[in-house]
């Protein structure tokens, strides 16, 4: 499936909503910890066990979008939206029929594995087109379209405890919540298919879009992962993910936990409401925090992310019990970080690598997303499900997990102030750069 041109008068500011549409379904996953109370109880499983269609789903989003970088930026954004809709509403559908028959490992298979596919292709099929439309301000371009990807469980996480409520919480209710979600979602992706368009090699050139995309250093994906600055960025990213998805995938059953044994209680709707609070600061930083790094620069944002996140997790772990809206601040602000760390790695990638390959350089850089997926869940769940067989209860299930969550984020602090710019011999020669560029626009 070519990539279609923009034809002559073409508005680049239509591509955004094109993205939007495509991140705000995928989104969805972001509202998982909603349905994780309804499959505990009508599947019997434990947390560790929930999060597993989650944490698959993440390894595969950075699986699959690593190996299907290089795909992307080959046959353009189109073919990515189209296969990210297949695959992402195929999941959901076939996770509605583990759900009926009560085969868990369908809903493993469906929603982690298929549907991660679609996660990850969906995740990188704007990104490199966004950077070649908007060149002079890529931080605020890939973060209204990543916003989306924050935002998606603002709208789903209310949708999905209304289905719930509705439908059932019974392993039925589940399945037709499921099956809901895989037909409007399809309907919605579509709008993105059809909607987006690449520049052509005048808008490249900067005669409507601003400062050339090519303009500087160039490296190729097969050349950014041998240098160091990859790997510093990699970790960089896998640690603020790890801090961030620690409390998103349990956020429903932890704050009811935290709160558990005091005079205010927090019920499940307000649970469900606390995911869609985190699901707007995880949204909002997206876009807040992107567009400010193409103000302050990258490695400064970089270090209020993951200096600051410290800080947050410090304050939750030891006063959050005590106030709800200290607790409830402090992960707004951790959720608001973990978005804008998202949104502004590839800007940040496309100063220290350039335009060139910048979506499967991206895609490649996410198996660190991959990686934080198994682990922030990991530690999270593990740790309370340990503590809770031991007689704790309350907040004390969470506070060895988030020291450990305050060491990961000085490891990644570290790690960026490594970054430097890219030694000259990775850098690919201007002709061919430009070459390749003239290449990848259609005739």
């Amino acid at each position: 499936m070519s990539p279609p041109a923009a034809p002559p008068g073409w508005s680049r500011w239509l591509v955004p909503p094109a993205a939007l549409s495509v991140h705000l379904s995928i989104g969805q996953a972001y509202a998982w910890s909603v349905f994780k109370p309804a499959l505990e109880s009508a599947l019997h499983l434990s947390g560790t066990q929930s999060a597993l269609p989650f944490q698959l789903a993440i390894v595969m989003l950075g699986l699959s979008a690593a190996f299907g970088g290089t795909l992307v930026e080959r046959n353009g954004p189109r073919w990515a939206m189209t296969v990210a809709l297949v695959c992402f509403s195929t999941g959901f559908l076939i996770s509605a029929l583990g759900a009926q028959t009560q085969q868990y490992w369908l809903i493993v298979l469906g929603y982690g594995f298929v549907g991660g596919i679609g996660l990850g292709i969906g995740y990188i099929s704007p990104v490199s087109t966004l950077i070649k439309w908007f060149p002079d301000r890529p931080g605020m371009a890939t973060g209204i379209a990543i916003m989306g990807f924050g935002g998606g469980a603002l709208i789903a996480s209310p949708w999905s405890a209304q289905m719930l409520q509705s439908f059932g919480s019974d392993h039925s209710g589940i399945a037709l919540a499921f099956l809901v979600h895989g037909l409007s979602y399809a309907v919605f992706m579509s709008l993105g298919v059809l909607l987006v368009r690449v520049p052509r090699s005048e808008d490249l050139s900067g005669r409507t879009a601003g400062p050339s995309a090519f303009e500087g250093v160039q490296v190729s994906a097969r050349s950014a992962v041998r240098t160091p600055q990859f790997w510093c960025l990699w970790l960089v990213l896998c640690m603020n993910v790890t801090a961030g998805i620690g409390i998103l995938e349990k956020a429903a059953p932890m704050i009811k936990d935290f709160f558990a044994d005091t005079s205010t209680p927090v019920s499940a709707s307000a649970a469900a409401g606390f995911v869609a609070l985190l699901s707007a600061a995880n949204m909002a930083g997206r876009i807040g925090w992107s567009s400010a790094s193409d103000l302050i620069g990258r490695k400064n944002v970089y270090r209020v992310y993951l200096g600051a996140g410290a800080i947050m997790y410090l304050l939750i772990a030891l006063f959050g019990d005590s106030s709800k809206p200290l607790f409830i601040l402090c992960a707004l602000v951790i959720l608001s970080f973990y978005g804008g760390g998202f949104a502004t790695v590839p800007a940040y990638l496309k100063d220290l690598f350039g335009a060139y390959q910048v979506g499967a350089i991206h895609g490649r850089l996410l198996t660190a997303w991959s990686t934080a997926g198994v682990l922030g869940p990991l530690i999270v769940n593990w740790i309370a499900d340990h503590q809770k067989e031991a007689g704790k209860h309350g907040s004390s299930l969470y506070g060895l997990s988030f020291m450990i969550m305050i060491g990961l984020l000085v490891i990644g602090f570290a790690a960026n102030e490594l970054v430097r710019p890219v030694h000259p011999r990775h850098h690919v020669p201007a002709p061919k750069e430009a070459a390749d560029g003239r290449r990848e626009q259609p005739a």
